[in-house]
C-alpha cells in the first residue's frame, strides 16, 4: 500500500468513525467511564435546592450571604487499546475481514476518548508485543494509531493473550480504561487477566466470523492454519471431525466469557456481519 492509498484509507475510516463518536458515542462514553473524582471549580451564591453540605462558611461569613463550593468531575482518563494482530485476524467470508472491523471499532473508541480529552495508547500483540504506542492526546495521535492498525505487519502469526496482559500490567501503573480486541482463540490467560483487571477497567471485544463456528461438509479439503502456517488435508465429511472442531471453538469462547466475567471485566461479542454500533451502544448503556 503506497502512502497516497494509505492516507485515503485513514481518511475514510476517520470520517466514518468520527461521525459515530461525535453523534453517538461521545456522551455514552463520558457517562460510562467516570473520572478520578471531583475537583474544586468555583464559589457562587447559594440557590434554593443546593446541598447545604457544600456551603463555604468562610466566604459566607465575609459577605454575609450564603455561598457554596462548586465541584466538577476530574475527567482526564487514559484509554489503552489492545489489538490482536495474529494471523487469525486476517479471516473473512463476508464483506470485511475481522481486522478491518477491529480497526473501525478501535478508531471509534479512540475518537470518543479524544472528544472527552482523554489520552489514548495502543498495544499490538501476537504471541509477543509487536508495537507499543504510549498514551497521548489529540487527533494527530489517533490518526497515527489508525495508520498502524491499517498497515502494520506483525513478525509473528501466533497469539498469546497472557503475554499481552502481563505487558499491560507492567507498563500501565495507573488505572486505565482498556479495550482488548481479539477473536480470543486462546487459553491460559485467566491468571494474568485477573491481575490486570484488579487495577484496570477492562473490556474484551470478541470479533468473529460466523463461518468460523462450524466446518461445513465439503469432503476432503486442504486447510491452512493462519497462525502456524501449516496445511493439512481434512475430511470435513466426517461427523467426528466437525464435532471436534466445534468443541474446540466453543471451549475457547466459553473460556473467554467465563474468564472475563469472573475477573470483573466486561464482555462484548461482535460478529463481522452485525452492527458493532449497536453492540457498543448496548454495552455502554448497560454499564451506565
Amino acid at each position: 500500500m503506497d502512502t497516497k492509498e494509505l492516507l485515503k484509507k485513514v481518511r475514510k475510516i476517520e470520517i466514518k468513525t468520527r461521525r459515530l463518536s461525535d453523534h453517538i458515542f461521545g456522551g455514552e462514553y463520558h457517562s460510562t467511564f467516570k473520572g478520578r473524582g471531583m475537583t474544586f471549580s468555583e464559589v457562587r451564591q447559594y440557590q434554593y435546592g443546593d446541598d447545604v453540605r457544600n456551603i463555604d462558611w468562610n466566604v459566607t461569613a465575609r459577605t454575609n450571604e450564603p455561598h457554596i463550593k462548586v465541584f466538577e468531575e476530574e475527567r482526564e482518563l487514559t484509554m489503552m487499546l489492545m489489538v490482536d494482530v495474529s494471523g487469525s485476524e486476517f479471516f473473512g467470508t463476508d464483506s470485511q475481514f475481522k481486522n478491518e472491523i477491529v480497526t473501525e471499532i478501535a478508531a471509534t473508541l479512540a475518537f470518543s476518548a479524544t472528544q472527552n480529552n482523554d489520552k489514548i495508547g495502543l498495544i499490538l500483540f501476537s504471541d509477543a508485543i509487536e508495537l507499543y504506542i504510549p498514551p497521548k492526546k489529540g487527533r494527530s495521535h489517533v490518526l497515527r494509531i489508525i495508520r498502524e492498525l491499517i498497515e502494520f505487519k506483525p513478525l509473528s502469526q501466533k497469539t498469546d493473550i497472557a503475554e499481552a496482559l502481563k505487558f499491560l500490567s507492567n507498563v500501565m501503573k495507573r488505572k486505565a480504561i482498556v479495550f482488548m480486541l481479539s477473536d480470543f482463540m486462546a487459553d491460559d490467560y485467566r491468571h494474568n487477566l485477573k491481575i490486570a483487571a484488579g487495577r484496570h477497567d477492562i473490556s474484551g471485544i470478541r470479533v468473529y466470523d460466523r463461518h468460523e463456528e462450524n466446518i461445513p461438509n465439503l469432503g476432503m479439503v486442504q486447510i491452512q492454519d493462519q497462525e502456524t502456517g501449516k496445511s493439512m488435508l481434512v475430511n470435513t465429511a466426517s461427523k467426528r471431525v466437525r464435532l471436534a472442531y466445534s468443541k474446540h471453538y466453543n471451549d475457547r469462547v466459553t473460556y473467554f466469557k467465563e474468564s472475563f466475567s469472573k475477573s470483573g471485566a466486561g464482555v462484548i461479542d461482535c460478529r463481522v456481519d452485525e452492527s458493532y454500533v449497536k453492540k457498543l451502544l448496548g454495552y455502554f448503556k448497560q454499564r451506565s
